[in-house]
């Protein structure tokens, strides 16, 4: 009898450890999950209308198309056999089970900070949360001397600094640096590249750090301070892909639908607040100081219809029923040209590859209507789109320099060569 109860107490210990066991997995799986999410793994590891996370998007870079891997649990094709150190330096420090190199199109020298039991949590998720996909991704093959993936050691001992994240106070600050900073690798698209392709700051220690780039022959605006965009404007534009006069647009759009939308919003505003707490850089304010006036004088030209330049009739005929006369577009659904991000910026290349192949806002919880601009491509000349564009940016209140032929064709060469 005594055998008979030790052995039931045995197995019901047993059971509850099984039991506490797989809840302590449970809450792992769905912390990594929203950590996988907040990295924004998705995106680049998952191929339009493939299988998640089983890799082969092609990521188009100077020096060749890289291809991503497989990173499911599959012990042949994918990161099965990866113990959970080795994860770690793959993420952190760019180096394969096998001891080989990763391309820095892996953001690694971002992740490097990414806590312990971050990682811990991703590990367990992509091991137990993920479905094995047995399917291999195209392998990435680049020209000589890039394909000697050896080389990577030195490019890492010059530009990967091997540190831990610092901490800063208060903790709504620390949070949103953290996240910026690692798990979000705001830095690999919105700090410029030296000469070497890598991001000239990792940290904010540096004003180069999220001072703008270039990424595709698209510029990158800088985020610094975020002039003009309240913490509200900026939660509103990560939450939903638009704000009251901005919406999303080339990568930013995949970021938006893969990643930010799932984030909660104590983090999304964490991550404004920390933006807006890093000091503005200089910038060059294409907007006049009598803006207001010049409104005006643009929308009676406008609306009399008489004597209007080639852009000037362009824009009538194919932009004005959603951005309006005025050029201020219609909060939170059409975004606004009269003072614009993206009318102004210095380099036209956004503002050209916009009017040339369109753009969709993603669909979120808390937008879930999808607003898509057409694309013009198809029936406006280079020399139309360079008058439309030089009229959206110097019309109403902007005085952005103009836009030429030779500008419009360069962007349309590369979309087409990327289509190919």
């Amino acid at each position: 009898m005594k055998t008979t109860l030790r052995y039931l107490a045995a197995m019901t210990l047993l059971a509850l450890g099984q039991s506490a066991a797989h809840a302590d997995d449970a809450a792992l799986i769905k912390q990594g999950e929203y950590l996988a999410r907040a990295g924004d793994c998705t995106a680049c590891h998952t191929l339009k209308g493939g299988e998640e996370f089983a890799g082969g998007l092609a990521i188009h870079s100077p020096m060749g198309i890289i291809y991503s891997t497989n990173i499911t649990p599959d012990p042949e094709a994918g990161i099965g056999q990866y113990s959970e150190q080795e994860f770690a330096d793959a993420v952190r420090k760019g180096v394969r089970r096998d001891g080989k190199h990763l391309y820095p199109a892996m953001p690694y020298p971002d992740y490097r900070g990414i806590t312990d039991n971050d990682i811990h949590a991703l590990y367990v998720y992509f091991m137990k949360g993920v479905k094995p996909v047995a399917a291999k991704a195209t392998a990435t093959d680049l020209m000589f001397p890039f394909n000697q993936r050896w080389g990577m050691a030195f490019w890492n001992f010059a530009f990967a600094e091997d540190k831990d994240y610092h901490p800063v106070t208060p903790a709504d600050l620390d949070r949103g640096k953290y996240l910026v900073e690692t798990l979000g690798h705001c830095g690999s698209c919105h700090t410029p590249r030296g000469i070497g392709m890598q991001e000239k700051a990792l940290n904010d220690s540096s004003d180069t750090y999220l001072s703008g780039g270039e990424l595709n022959g698209w510029p990158v605006p800088a985020l610094r301070g975020m002039p003009g965009w309240s913490v509200k404007d900026i939660t509103d534009y990560l939450a939903t892909g638009r704000n009251d006069f901005a919406a999303v647009g080339g990568e930013m759009t995949g970021v938006v639908e893969h990643s930010m939308q799932h984030m909660s919003d104590p983090d999304l505003q964490a991550i404004a607040g920390y933006l807006k707490s890093l000091p503005a850089g200089p910038q060059v304010n294409y907007h006049r100081q009598d803006a207001d006036k010049a409104t005006q004088q643009t929308v009676d030209t406008l609306t009399q219809g008489q004597n209007l330049s080639a852009g000037q009739l362009l824009y009538m005929n194919n932009c004005e029923a959603c951005h309006w006369t005025d050029g201020k577009g219609a909060k939170g659904i059409f975004p606004r040209l009269n003072g614009g991000d993206v009318v102004l910026e210095e380099n036209p290349n956004a503002l050209i590859n916009i009017i040339l192949q369109g753009a969709e806002t993603p669909s979120t919880p808390k937008a879930p209507s999808v607003l898509t601009m057409p694309g013009f491509s198809h029936r406006l000349s280079n020399k139309q789109v360079a008058d439309l564009a030089t009229f959206v940016r110097s019309g109403w209140g902007n005085n952005a320099p103009p836009v030429t032929e030779k500008d419009v064709r360069k962007v349309r060469e590369a979309q087409e060569a990327e289509q190919k």
